[in-house]
């Protein structure tokens, strides 16, 4: 008995103990006792800066998806290893501003603090009490915060006097908005079969042989994969499926909402930090002074992100009242939402709709049915899967399931039938001969299986079979040769100062094409023709199933004195040395980067992905 005491002392020790442990760790997480994910060069980066930046790099990727994504889905996509870079480099460009001595007095940072609209009160002037709440809501404090603003500014001083002398591009870009500006004004016509004047013959034996030899691809039916395939699909049993009535209406009024819709609007909601900033907001708009699209603008936004689509009464909370009684484009407001005080635009209204259980009834049938026929299939599968791994062929399934057999010969521009299914598809260009046969999904939930029976390669078929064919696409070519000579004889006719007309052509003129215009009625390489000319050459061009007869009039340079020359040339300059100057500073980081020590505590980034998950 004493010996069981001792053990039972003894674990409640070894309890204790774990306790006191994880107590000394620190009961409040990552961010209690462990602050730091490591260092770099003698800057710390802390556990909130990447936290911070990997929530701005989830942020960033729900955006562009349009939808919130996962942690995990984001670390599929690298976002974790990102973020840890990002924090990496500014921390490197911290360390080396500080080793330089660069750093923003506290009048600058005050007078950036003073900038920052979320710490503004509605006056514009810069209020204590928000700036001390926003950073309460982020967890930071205010020394916290300003050395952070402190070394961003060092960091744009140190950037700044990396990349700041980098010289305008002027030289390049004047070259390229000579290129891109440079015009041709040109005259140009069609000339098609009924300008010949006698008929194309017919294709004789030998022209028929030579055509055929001379284009083998055109008569050549590709490779195809024979195969032998069972399934079974929803909609070959959906039929058979039992669907009674109560079923009907047990989904229907599960589903009410969907039959039943209450009148709605369609809204948009501009969200502020406080009710004065909103309040001064609405007063601007109704002085005329700015639109609701400024407002949006002001807080950087676009429409789309304030854009609630369409809701009813009850969503809309304390505004609903205001909304629904509002006209098209009225503002309201500002309301409390859920996010904070804001503004109501109605943009629209929506008419309450109502479907009967008697209307909606063939649809909740067929509905149910498929749901039915699909559990169906679902519960077969297992007894397939077994026939198949017990030697079963395509044959004996389609005896033994309710499987159907059918052939194909296959080939990849085939998309009727089972070959309108991707998963096929997929399964017929890649299943080799003797491969044992697996039962796959299709995108309707119905199942396959399929057998390799042999591939009949490319075949060019003999000439006999597809004579008519030959017949048909050697006129078609005859017919264009004879066209282009014809146009060529025109073409002759044509001089500098010549009117079309007195060639009995009718004259297109387009003046001052660039190389981006597009001129409908010509072909693919129109422009790139008429930039290799010069001027008073004539050409003519192939338009398939017509001829072109185009004339080179003038060449000009682009208008040095125009708007658009004028922002062209600027844009293109900022764009050449934006890159040039983002080159520079990508190989004085990355310089940085390989001698500045870095140390960081990969099992506390993985605690804190952890918490991300």
């Amino acid at each position: 008995m004493a010996e069981k005491k001792k053990n039972r002392y003894g674990v409640w020790i070894v309890v204790i103990l774990i306790l006191l442990g994880l107590a000394g760790f620190g009961t409040g997480g990552l961010s209690g006792s462990i602050r730091n994910i490591g260092t770099v060069g003698e800057k710390d980066v802390s556990v909130a800066d990447y936290q911070r930046t990997l929530n701005t790099q989830i942020r960033a990727l729900s955006a562009q998806f349009g939808a919130p994504i996962s942690f995990q889905q984001a670390q599929a996509f690298g976002i974790d290893r990102a973020a840890l870079q990002q924090i990496i480099l500014t921390r490197t460009l911290d360390n080396e501003a500080a080793q330089l001595g660069i750093s923003a007095g506290d009048e600058n940072v005050f007078a950036r603090l003073r900038q920052i609209p979320q710490f503004q009160g509605a006056g514009g002037s810069f209020n204590r009490e928000s700036y001390r709440f926003v950073l309460e809501q982020e967890g930071q404090s205010e020394v916290e915060f300003e050395n952070t603003l402190r070394e961003e500014m060092a960091r744009t001083l140190l950037q700044g006097a990396v990349v700041g002398g980098v010289p305008a591009a002027e030289a390049y870009a004047e070259a390229l908005v000579q290129y891109i500006g440079e015009q041709r004004s040109v005259t140009w016509a069609t000339v098609d079969a009924e300008a010949l004047t006698s008929p194309v013959p017919g294709a004789t034996e030998s022209d028929q042989q030579a055509y055929y030899d001379a284009n083998p691809e055109a008569f050549t039916l590709p490779e195809a994969r024979n195969i032998t395939y069972v399934w079974l699909t929803p909609n070959m049993i959906q039929d058979q499926m039992t669907v009674s009535d109560v079923e009907i209406e047990q989904l229907y009024n599960d589903r009410i909402a969907e039959f039943v819709q209450p009148e709605r609007r369609l809204v948009e909601r501009l969200v502020y930090f406080d009710a004065a900033q909103a309040e001064a907001a609405r007063e601007k708009l109704e002085a005329g002074e700015v639109t609701f699209e400024d407002l949006v603008e002001e807080r950087g936004l676009g429409l789309s992100d304030i854009d609630l689509g369409d809701v009813d009464q009850a969503s809309l909370g304390d505004a609903g009242d205001a909304v629904f009684a509002a006209n098209p484009g009225d503002v309201v407001g500002p309301f409390n939402s859920g996010l904070g005080p804001a503004l109501f635009r109605m943009n629209a209204i929506l008419s309450s709709q109502e479907t009967t259980l008697e209307e909606a009834t063939p649809a909740l049938r067929e509905e149910l049915a498929a749901d039915a026929a699909r559990e169906v299939i679902n519960d077969s599968t297992d007894q397939i899967i077994d026939l198949l791994a017990g030697g079963a062929t395509m044959e004996d399934l389609a005896e033994r399931t309710d499987m159907e057999l059918g052939t194909i010969s296959w080939t990849a521009d085939m998309a009727e039938g089972i070959a309108a299914y991707e998963g096929f598809r997929q399964a017929a260009a890649t299943v080799e001969e003797g491969t044992f046969a697996e039962l796959n999904d299709l995108a309707d939930r119905g199942v396959f299986a399929l057998r390799l029976d042999s591939i009949t390669p490319p075949t060019l078929q003999p000439l006999d079979d597809v004579r008519e064919a030959v017949k048909d696409a050697w006129q078609v070519q005859a017919r264009q040769d004879a066209v282009m000579a014809k146009t060529a004889e025109i073409a002759d006719g044509i001089e500098l100062l010549t009117g079309f007309e007195t060639v009995g052509l009718e004259p297109v003129i387009e003046p001052n094409l660039t190389r981006r215009s597009f001129v409908e009625g010509t072909p693919p390489d129109f422009n790139d023709q008429i930039f290799e000319m010069s001027v008073g050459e004539v050409r003519v061009l192939d338009a398939e199933n017509r001829a072109i007869i185009v004339r080179l009039d003038d060449i000009a340079p682009p208008d040095p004195t125009s708007e658009t020359t004028i922002a062209q040339r600027e844009q293109l300059a900022q764009n050449a040395a934006a890159g040039i100057a983002q080159d520079i500073f990508d190989a004085y980081a990355t310089s940085l980067q390989e001698r500045t020590d870095v140390n960081i505590n990969q099992t506390t980034v993985n605690a804190v992905n952890a918490q991300f998950q």
